[in-house]
């Protein structure tokens, strides 16, 4: 990520890509991944998806919007499609997507069980955290409407998943890699890409560790008093930041959401951000609360960071040109199948074209050497 740090904004945008480009998009997404998994593994592919620059270069080089919320969701569709096409090949494999189908996760991850070699367990685990850390743990203004959860073999994975603000007409998406990954709610992104925002609770920030540990110590406190705390909370004099998290908090109907913390024997926060029921507005209490009562502040700091082949759907910078479109699916398309019979000249091309025009977003010292 070297170099491609920074901010930028995805305006939510209507509508579909059209039917003759979407197929071409699967079409050029699917050569793109067999080339990449040729040389670099399917760890390749996986670390270069979680890479909120590349990603966006992907959906760019795809012929999407390069400023649209819906490069996400188109680009996450049409590699979904390639992969059902060539997973079973490379073994890599994608499951989610936008609105009800991303509910659908689990089942997708266990129908590819089978050909696991780990339990698939874990990944479910990890498709509902992410979710859940990006939905309640991170206090945006961005609510969870796509989630692409892409795994190999081995058990790796990534996800891509992305919220939208309807107040703001905006977009933000979350990406996370499993490599990178050691603590599920503590600094546990990839990268986040999208508008800064200026109202945050943050409790997956470095900074947030002694609110972490308290809030599961806070929850086991009997809920009469913990919504008696909060009433009290709502009626201090508080800094405008605080006033406005405060604001929607009701003590009565926070009672039973107290009631699943107090008697679930989670003794972590992790483990208390993976308690059915305990969700955005509970976490946000908890938190303010521990502010109150153990004196541990909250952090309030935005992680957003930001990171033209074929033309753009929407005619920028210049409409699609179907012609070059189709020759790049042809050529990488030989690519590929020349490979597979020992013949690699073009990948190799491929691979001094990349490092001339400034190389793929991987650090060199993770690249694998060249094979002639």
């Amino acid at each position: 990520m070297a170099g491609r740090t920074g901010i930028v904004d995805l305006p939510l945008h209507g509508g579909h890509a059209p039917r003759w480009l979407f197929a071409r998009m699967v079409r050029l997404s699917r050569e793109i991944v067999l080339v990449l998994a040729d040389e670099f593994g399917t760890e390749g592919v996986l670390a270069r998806l979680s890479d909120p620059g590349w990603f966006q270069g992907l959906g760019c080089f795809l012929g999407f919007d390069w400023h649209s919320s819906g490069l996400t969701t188109t680009a996450c569709g049409a590699l979904k499609e390639a992969l059902h096409e060539v997973g079973n090949e490379i073994g890599l494999w994608a499951a989610g997507g936008k609105g009800a189908t991303s509910r659908r996760t689990p089942f997708e991850i266990a129908e590819a069980g089978p050909k696991l070699a780990v339990e698939p367990e874990p990944l479910v685990y990890a498709s509902r955290m992410t979710a859940k850390v990006d939905s309640a743990a991170l206090q945006d203004g961005f609510q969870i409407y796509h989630h692409a959860f892409f795994f190999d073999r081995a058990g790796r994975w990534c996800v891509i998943q992305q919220g939208m603000n309807e107040k703001t007409g905006m977009a933000r998406r979350y990406h996370w890699n499993s490599e990178a990954v050691v603590d599920f709610v503590c600094e546990p992104h990839a990268g986040i890409v999208g508008p800064r925002s200026d109202l945050v609770l943050n409790l997956v920030a470095r900074e947030a560790d002694g609110v972490r540990r308290a809030i599961p110590e806070l929850a086991h406190e009997p809920p009469p008093r913990l919504a008696s705390e909060l009433s009290r909370l709502r009626g201090l004099t508080l800094p405008r930041r605080h006033a406005i998290l405060v604001s929607d908090l009701d003590p009565r109907r926070l009672q039973t959401v107290f009631l699943s913390t107090y008697t679930s024997e989670a003794v972590t926060f992790e483990g208390l951000l993976a308690t059915p029921g305990v969700g955005a507005k509970g976490l946000r209490a908890l938190a303010l609360l521990a502010e109150l009562l153990y004196g541990v502040p909250v952090s309030f700091r935005d992680p957003a960071r930001f990171a033209y082949a074929h033309g753009g759907k929407d005619g920028m910078p210049y409409p699609v040109d179907r012609e070059t479109y189709d020759r790049t699916i042809e050529v990488l398309g030989q690519a590929v199948r020349r490979a597979k019979l020992g013949a690699r000249d073009e990948l190799s091309a491929l691979r001094r074209l990349a490092r001339v025009g400034g190389s793929l977003t991987t650090p060199p010292q993770e690249r694998q050497p060249e094979r002639e």
